[in-house]
């Protein structure tokens, strides 16, 4: 296979590592004062009666962890569910999923009262804060009796002895003293939140969107520290994994203002809808989430998403770096990718109608202005979601051990630039950039 060659570090590289340390030294003043007048202590709550954990909170708490995904980041395959050692990448480091099963390793001795205050504030209850890659400025916005039918369904799962996992946070991001600065500039504690109101499906949808189902996790423009003035805007960011989460608040990225909502709950529920396809991590949330939903949440999700304003994301200027053989991409598409998705881009139909291949003509994931959603899924293959009417979908290979990076480049532009798009071209240095977080 051809290898590229390494690149050296960038002299702005180096430069904005030194600042990013200059800055850390110039934070330790604030380090320190936060430290002095911010308590340590456990935040007071308003002591509750304690829950009677019967069949139906149970089960009520249950449905509440299908809607929050929590099995995603506190379960391993082959492992009892929720005891934890799911790794989860962060630009600052690996942390794991902690143990959530009553056991002396897990949640044995939290009271809901402890759970509440972690749901709410992020905090432990010895006093130590949450790392926030566990989403409390989502869970901050539910309500403590949702709060505590979740406890309920944690504590009657089978205990499991497996040890939570250390994280493995670089300094100074594994240090109580960052989370406080962190905390005070991006998250404050949700009111009280608003009572369940019977028919109020745009309240409901907010209401998971912005809580358990915590889309803005992943839709939310972040910084480099990992933070944002609105951590729950949907504006769209970038994902450590070096996917791209785009905006929903922009019909031509992934909003669904123009939808109907049929089409956004089968989207939601079924990981596909018409043409289009959920992928990546999306698809990770509709397997092991979002098609488990009843279907009155789904159509309140599907509401709220619908009703958002329309704000066209800000696009990035095309790249100028390096050169692209046209020619050359657009004789590699044909060896390798008109096949199936067409001379023009039209993609493939079934006899019935279904879609096999999509389009990529006129393709979201094509023509978004970052193109690491298109590099990731032609680099390890697109494979749609498996449904009751179509227990084997058609799926693409994985290119990364076909194409050596200017031939991925050349590719990509192909696609980024016929049949009338306009979106930017993609060079090799293009390619290491989104490999390692950069967005060109």
């Amino acid at each position: 296979m051809p290898v590229s060659p390494s690149i050296p570090p960038h002299p702005g590289h180096r430069r904005t590592r030194w600042l990013a340390r200059l800055l850390v030294l110039a934070c330790l003043p604030l380090v320190l004062a936060l430290w002095a007048v911010w308590p340590t202590g456990p935040i007071p709550v308003s002591p509750q009666a304690a829950p009677t954990a019967g069949g139906e909170l149970i089960e009520r708490g249950r449905y509440l962890a299908t809607l929050g995904n929590c099995q995603g980041c506190h379960s391993l395959p082959g492992r009892p569910a929720y005891a934890g050692g799911t790794p989860i990448a962060t630009p600052f480091g690996q942390v794991y999923g902690p143990n959530l099963t009553p056991s002396a390793q897990g949640l044995g001795d939290w009271s809901a009262d402890d759970f509440w205050r972690a749901m709410h504030f992020g905090q432990r209850p010895d006093g130590r804060w949450l790392n926030p890659a566990f989403p409390y400025p989502n869970t901050t916005q539910i309500r403590r009796e949702d709060s505590d039918a979740l406890y309920a369904y944690l504590r009657s799962l089978p205990p499991d002895d497996t040890p939570s996992r250390p994280n493995g946070l670089r300094w100074p991001y594994n240090t109580q003293a960052a989370l406080k600065v962190w905390r005070a500039l991006y998250f404050r504690p949700a009111d009280t939140a608003a009572p369940s109101t019977p028919g109020d499906v745009l309240a409901q949808g907010r209401y998971l969107v912005e809580g358990l189902g915590h889309c803005s996790a992943c839709h939310a423009p972040r910084n480099r520290w990992g933070g944002a003035g609105d951590l729950l805007s949907l504006a769209g960011g970038r994902l450590p994994s070096g996917w791209e989460a785009p905006s929903l608040l922009d019909p031509a990225e992934a909003g669904v203002q123009g939808w109907t909502e049929d089409e956004v709950v089968a989207l939601l529920g079924m990981g596909r809808s018409g043409p289009h396809r959920a992928t990546g991590p999306m698809a990770e949330v509709v397997a092991g989430s979002l098609r488990h939903w009843k279907a009155d949440d789904l159509r309140a999700v599907a509401r709220h998403l619908q009703q958002l304003p329309v704000t066209p994301a800000r696009r990035a200027a095309p790249s100028a770096s390096g050169s692209v053989d046209a020619a050359r991409g657009a004789a590699l598409y044909t060896t390798h990718c008109a096949s199936c998705h067409g001379e023009q881009g039209q993609g493939y139909r079934l006899a019935n109608g279904r879609v096999a291949y999509p389009a990529l003509a006129g393709n979201r994931t094509v023509l978004l202005a970052s193109a690491a959603n298109l590099l990731q899924t032609v680099r390890h293959g697109g494979y749609a979601l498996a449904t009751p009417d179509e227990p084997l979908p058609f799926g693409m290979p994985p290119f990364q051990m076909t194409l050596d990076d200017p031939s991925m480049a050349a590719v990509l532009t192909h696609l980024r630039q016929s049949w009338g798009h306009r979106a930017g071209a993609v060079t090799p240095l293009d390619l290491h950039r989104l490999t390692d977080g950069r967005r060109p």
